[in-house]
């Protein structure tokens, strides 16, 4: 997947929209992202100011109209609605064979996935995702990879918004055929940086960083391959 331009992240939009099925070219206006709901137990639902803010954020700083309200998406639903998913949580996950043949349609088709670790949700999600793509592994990008440089740059990859076990932020990918449909953030929780300010009381620099970091992702989500 190339890099994509922050100043052309507005046309795109609607090109990703058509591209992944719509029956006619919508407005950014029209555009949403979605929240992942999954089975097995875990709190699929977790963050639940993150996409709102990170929306707004970008919104605002890439002058884009991404609709203010996160969607909620089964797994096993109309995914194809959606240019970019995110799935977060802490716990257990598990994806029936019909949710498996939908999740990997959607991403071959040319979706695209962030699963973003909680704290707790790694062994499942990486269980999960070998029944969506038993060929690919997931795989550590390098800091030059272009999700880090988008409209920022991220010189040293994901930032570090809670320590947890104390280890280093990590960005894996799913990659087919040169494509990474599937961008993993580990021991980073961008989500929790995402959400309003009283939830965690971080630092405003840690959230703004985390924010950054998730326009990058949205921009690269919408790049063309």
């Amino acid at each position: 997947m190339r890099p994509l331009s922050w100043q052309i992240f507005c046309g795109v939009l609607c090109i990703a929209t058509v591209l992944l099925g719509s029956k006619g070219k919508l407005s950014a206006q029209e555009i949403s992202i979605a929240k992942l709901q999954y089975e097995g137990g875990g709190d699929w639902y977790a963050n639940r100011t993150a996409l709102p803010n990170l929306i707004s954020a970008a919104n605002q700083g890439l002058q884009i109209q991404i609709a203010p309200e996160e969607a909620i998406i089964h797994v096993g639903g109309q995914l194809n609605k959606y240019p970019y998913i995110y799935m977060t949580g802490h716990g257990n996950v598990f994806f029936s064979a019909r949710e498996v043949e939908n999740l990997r349609n959607y991403l071959l088709g040319g979706g695209f996935l962030h699963i973003d670790d909680n704290y707790g949700l790694d062994p499942y999600v990486r269980r999960e995702m070998k029944k969506v793509f038993p060929e690919l592994d997931f795989v550590e990008l390098p800091y030059t990879h272009p999700i880090y440089h988008q409209k920022y740059d991220f010189s040293k990859g994901l930032p570090k918004v809670h320590q947890h076990d104390g280890r280093r932020p990590q960005g894996f990918g799913l990659i087919h055929e040169g494509r990474l449909l599937c961008f993993y953030s580990h021991e980073s929780d961008l989500g929790n940086g995402w959400e309003d300010a009283s939830v965690y009381g971080d630092p405003e620099e840690v959230r703004q960083a985390a924010l950054r970091m998730g326009i990058n992702i949205l921009c690269y989500a919408f790049s063309p391959p």
